[in-house]
């Protein structure tokens, strides 16, 4: 590593990639926790800003989490990317009220946890947590990239298809217990099943019935 990189927030290195996450954490505790994803360094507080001022829903956003929710979360993922960091030779970070970076990789692995967190029983979230450790970060990469396809938008998405299933996959599941391969396909298979639609019974058809013959008319060569 270069003595002259400079690296902002947890590993995210302007010079490398203008790619990142942005975690803005509320000095209120009834506000709320906002994560998006920017591919740009332009494209950040300043425009979320406007776009709710204007109403208008961010498609950058990713989670928006209760704060509650997110300090239960907050230390063991710090402890998590920081001792990472270590291993690279690259400073740590800290978690502070207001705009904090994150490397695009470390964005993708706490937006997972906080899908899985956003609308479950704050009682699993210590399940959810030990579930998202026992992933390696490249298992969880592939979950944000197929989850983040279909419904990763911080409101239109929320709980619905791929972004249900890791709720479900990471609160009730113990991930740990299986082998890598395996848990891939246990959140494909979880997710088509929550995506198959119902079918409805096929309508039992209706039985001709014969008309009563007149008594008084000739018997037929069949009777």
């Amino acid at each position: 590593m270069s003595s002259k990189t400079k690296y902002e927030g947890f590993g995210f290195n302007p010079s490398e990639s203008g790619h990142h996450f942005l975690i803005t954490i509320p000095s209120s505790a009834s506000d709320k926790v906002l994560i998006s994803e920017h591919f740009s360094q332009d494209d950040t507080e300043e425009k979320m800003a406007l776009n709710f001022a204007l109403g208008k829903e961010d498609c950058n956003l990713r989670v928006i989490l209760d704060k509650s929710k997110w300090e239960e979360i907050a230390d063991p993922v710090k402890a998590e990317f920081n001792q990472r960091l270590k291993k690279s030779g690259i400073k740590t970070g800290k978690w502070q009220a207001g705009n904090n970076l994150l490397s695009r990789l470390f964005g993708k692995e706490l937006v997972l946890l906080a899908w899985a967190i956003e609308d479950s029983d704050p009682a699993l979230i210590p399940v959810a947590i030990k579930n998202w450790q026992g992933l390696m970060p490249e298992e969880r990469w592939w979950l944000y990239t197929m989850t983040n396809a279909a419904t990763g938008h911080a409101v239109h998405g929320r709980n619905k298809g791929w972004r249900k299933a890791v709720r479900y996959s990471l609160t009730e599941n113990p991930i740990s217990d299986y082998s890598p391969a395996h848990r891939i396909v246990l959140f494909r298979d979880f997710e088509m099943e929550k995506e198959k639609p119902i079918r409805k019974p096929a309508p039992v058809p209706k039985r001709k019935l014969a008309k009563k013959r007149n008594d008084n008319s000739a018997p037929s060569l069949l009777d």
